[in-house]
């Protein structure tokens, strides 16, 4: 793979040409001395040794089910240090796969690799992955609400009659999805989940599920973030049940801006919606190859993922 990694330069012009320059964009990694594990639209995935994997989260961006031909500055750095974050702020409630994030405490073969790695990296416990979808929702939108307009129940979850798009819902929902290489997840009954995974490791992911998101949104409110709904991914290692993969950030999570949330309509988020937006603008056919992004909407989209990182953490971007 090539290694697209653009430089910072030392301009203090500020538009927004110049901004999206200044900011290193990954849109491949390439560790030669590591097999590559799996390639997927953000992450790439190396075996480090049989217990031990290698987290990379790119700046590619995906949309309609296509990986866009530009990236997004930062976005990579802002999806591992939302989830070093939540790791941490989680721990008391369920373990993780968190190794380390330090590039330091990394195997020594990597030291060379550190432009790739740095901030964006982590070094993880290989765990059996769980191939369902643990999926939570505080609030009726996209798929969700798509299901309640046809049968006024998510998921064979009936709700109330008369909600309106991003209503809060009277308690959140646990509603599981299969896992979709291509294309989008399924989006599967309690039931259903329960013969793919049993049910006793079913009931604990929805107990485990609903206690997170519920920590987590209260926390976020606090920071003038909704979050609406959010997916998590487990996996089974020799101690026990982890949270694995990236956790509540805005690739796998609705986040809204409370001072701006209007139930009755689409609300405006913290993730990629201004790059469908574009797409949907420039009509384009939803067919590869997929399109680039002009500088003007990278640079925005950027903004849009440092400053759900920046209200969550208090913190700028390291």
């Amino acid at each position: 793979m090539t290694d697209v990694l653009a430089h910072r330069n030392n301009s203090s012009n500020t538009n927004v040409t110049d901004s999206v320059k200044q900011s290193a964009v990954l849109l491949h990694t390439d560790i030669p001395e590591l097999e590559l594990y799996a390639s997927g639209k953000v992450r790439d995935i190396y075996k480090v040794d049989s217990d031990h994997l290698l987290f990379i989260a790119s700046d590619r961006i995906s949309a309609f089910d296509y990986v866009l031909a530009s990236g997004i500055p930062e976005k990579g750095r802002v999806l591992t240090q939302i989830s070093l974050f939540w790791f941490d702020f989680l721990k008391n409630i369920v373990d993780n796969h968190l190794v380390t994030a330090d590039v330091n405490k990394f195997p020594a073969e990597l030291k060379a690799h550190e432009a790739q790695l740095h901030g964006r990296s982590m070094l993880v416990q290989h765990a059996q992955m769980i191939q369902v979808e643990c999926v939570v929702r505080g609030y009726l939108s996209g798929s969700g609400w798509k299901e309640y307009k046809k049968d006024g129940a998510v998921c064979g979850i009936e709700l109330p009659k008369g909600l309106q798009e991003s209503d809060k819902l009277p308690e959140p929902i646990f509603t599981p999805a299969t896992k979709a290489q291509t294309g989008h997840d399924e989006n599967i009954s309690f039931d259903r989940m329960v013969q793919v995974t049993g049910g006793d490791l079913s009931e604990k992911l929805r107990e485990v599920s609903i206690k997170i998101y519920k920590a987590a949104a209260d926390y976020a409110l606090t920071k003038g973030i909704i979050i609406a709904d959010t997916k998590f991914e487990f996996g089974m290692t020799p101690k026990g049940l982890v949270l694995a993969d990236e956790v509540l950030t805005p690739d796998s999570s609705r986040f809204w801006p409370v001072d701006k949330y209007k139930p009755g309509m689409t609300q405006e988020s913290f993730d990629k919606q201004y790059v469908r937006d574009y797409l949907e603008d420039i009509k384009w056919n939803k067919q590869p190859p997929a399109p680039g992004l002009p500088e003007e909407v990278q640079a925005k989209t950027s903004e849009k993922y440092v400053e759900a990182y920046r209200r969550l953490t208090g913190h700028d971007l390291p």
